[in-house]
């Protein structure tokens, strides 16, 4: 689902994007698919590329028990540069006036609040536990990568950095506020129909 959406979303996002401000901000649409192929894309194909690499190396069981649960930590740090990046670009201001971030926070807070919100209650009253779980995920924890890519393209130089910061910042909140949400997901939408396996071996 995830994979699915990350691909139609970078592909038409641009479009909207040029639907919905096309008229305020000029859109450039090559600039963006091509900025879009080198976050989102290249990226991919690089990590599709290297699980072949290394399961042809280690073999599949290996990879799976343990080479794969090293992979989330690298993701981490990835995420970890960004927002040092986007910190550094808006130092001087952020030292300046540290009430900035107070003012990029609120909204992302509450359009991060809306979807939880809304993805939940959809799922919870027409869809199964483990649908609605999946819905939750695959439509608030949108990716940010394709964010980032129109905005550093559509916006230039001027406002890039300040767009940048903005999303270094979601992606703060948003993995966050999915730790959190795990916590209350048994309480949201029951807990699971499977049987834990030390209760199926006592039966």
């Amino acid at each position: 689902m995830t994979v699915i959406g990350l691909i139609l979303g970078s592909i038409a996002t641009p479009f909207y994007a040029k639907w919905l401000m096309g008229t305020v901000v000029e859109i450039p649409l090559a600039s963006i698919f091509k900025q879009i192929v080198i976050i989102v894309f290249l990226p991919m194909i690089l990590g599709f590329i290297t699980r072949i690499f290394l399961i042809q190396i280690v073999g599949a069981d290996k990879y799976h028990k343990s080479l794969k649960k090293k992979f989330p930590a690298f993701s981490t740090i990835g995420v970890l540069g960004i927002v040092f990046v986007a910190m550094a670009l808006k130092a001087k201001d952020i030292l300046a006036n540290p009430a900035i971030l107070l003012s990029f926070l609120m909204p992302l807070a509450i359009l991060y609040a809306g979807n939880f919100l809304l993805s939940t209650l959809v799922g919870k009253f027409f869809f199964e536990r483990e649908d609605a779980i999946a819905l939750v995920y695959g439509t608030v924890m949108r990716n940010l990568s394709i964010a980032l890519a129109i905005a550093m393209t559509a916006f230039g130089e001027g406002q890039g950095s300040e767009i940048a910061l903005i999303i270094a910042m979601a992606y703060i909140i948003q993995v966050q506020a999915a730790a959190w949400y795990v916590r209350f997901t048994d309480k949201i939408f029951g807990p699971s129909a499977e049987i834990p396996p030390r209760l199926r071996q006592s039966a």
